[in-house]
């Protein structure tokens, strides 16, 4: 069984910082793509970031320069430093873990809530 633990969220004022983390563990086997997601109240779950085994990232358009995502492998933890936060930041995130050899599972987190004062 995998569980995934994220922490970090919290209530902050616009302009301010953030780092969310999210730890796997349990029988995971190879993890090869580790996510992040949000949902705010009324909308759909939208990719926010993702990087995989070899580093590389991916930004939406809409946090592109103000997010950055990481990951310690030997902890199969991810992390979202979020700086320059804005009221429409406010959002469920939810971590999101690809791991397989042959055939892929996907683990989602219980989410953890970000609220962005204006």
């Amino acid at each position: 069984q995998v569980q995934l633990v994220e922490s970090g969220g919290g209530l902050v004022q616009a302009g301010g910082s953030l780092r969310l983390s999210c730890a796997a563990s349990g029988s995971i086997f190879r993890i090869k793509l580790m996510r992040w997601y949000r949902q705010a109240p009324g909308k759909q779950r939208d990719l926010v970031a993702a990087i995989t085994d070899g580093g590389i990232t991916n930004y939406a358009d809409s946090v592109k320069g103000r997010f950055t995502i990481s990951r310690d492998s030997a902890k199969n933890t991810v992390y979202l430093q979020m700086n320059s936060l804005k009221p429409e930041d406010t959002a469920v995130y939810y971590c999101n873990v690809v791991s397989g050899g042959f055939s892929l599972n996907a683990y989602w987190g219980q989410g953890t809530q970000v609220t962005v004062s204006s």
